[in-house]
């Protein structure tokens, strides 16, 4: 696992005004709007007293505003199948379009650890990516690659029940578009195997080691109890196609034009 803390990619270098006069105004956005989300739900605990009730609650609203694999690709499921734990009443139907789902479930975090992480990544990564793109252009590539890696996923697991929540397939666009984009920048991170020593590697090396940690983990039968590793792996492989087609170097063509008729020749 790594954890990366900040980068020194210069933001002025995609923007000739500079970072002071054009903040990453779309990614403050994503994450004031996933912490309001993740604040206003049950899995904050806030307004909701622990222990069952919580525990229902939490199982509702996940499954309302998550995105459920069998649910998308097989069409919406009644709520009396819900896995609920013990003694929790069977909600009854409510409003519920699964396509609309996966957008929603992008503001959904399942834990302060899972909203903390997936902010992190998008606070060191989403400025650069942002300012090369430019707001609106990077607020359709982030909704973009949070639908492709959440049908990616689905699409490995269709019969799977569970709810899909978090910002991280979308996330994982940001940093493939950010290798290809700044592969030089210095990113420092912590290790937890290396007793959070923060050290600075070049953004390719950080990236490239996160993205064969996820590709592992994904080859496995559910790619781990709880973590969407396949969305991660789609996510990633989208933004960095993405960046590459559409700000790779354009090859100079020069247009040699020759003389004309009534030019004199020696």
């Amino acid at each position: 696992m790594v954890i990366p803390v900040s980068d020194n990619s210069p933001v002025s270098e995609f923007d000739p005004v500079g970072p002071a006069h054009r903040p990453p105004v779309v990614t403050y956005t994503l994450i004031g709007l996933c912490t309001l989300t993740f604040v206003l739900g049950p899995a904050a605990g806030f307004g909701v007293a622990p222990g069952a009730g919580r525990l229902c609650a939490q199982a509702v609203w996940f499954d309302r505003w998550g995105v459920i694999p069998a649910e998308l690709l097989h069409g919406k499921l009644p709520p009396a199948r819900l896995d609920l734990p013990a003694g929790c009443p069977v909600p009854g139907p409510y409003p519920k379009v699964p396509f609309l789902s996966v957008l929603t479930a992008l503001f959904v975090h399942a834990g302060w650890v899972h909203l903390i992480g997936n902010m992190l990544f998008l606070w060191v990564f989403g400025d650069n990516v942002e300012n090369r793109m430019g707001r609106p252009r990077f607020a359709l590539f982030y909704a973009a690659a949070g639908y492709l890696a959440t049908y990616g996923f689905a699409l490995g697991h269709p019969n799977d029940t569970r709810s899909l929540v978090g910002a991280s397939g979308a996330i994982s666009g940001a940093l493939g578009a950010y290798l290809y984009l700044c592969p030089t920048a210095r990113v420092t991170s912590v290790f937890p195997f290396l007793l959070f020593v923060p050290l600075r590697f070049p953004a390719w090396t950080v990236l490239c080691f996160w993205f064969v940690l996820q590709w592992l983990a994904a080859r496995t039968a559910h790619g781990g109890p709880g973590v969407a590793y396949l969305a991660h792996v789609v996510g990633f492989a989208f933004g960095f196609f993405c960046a590459w087609v559409c700000y790779r170097p354009r090859r100079k063509v020069s247009l040699v034009i020759g003389p004309t008729q009534g030019d004199i020749q020696p």
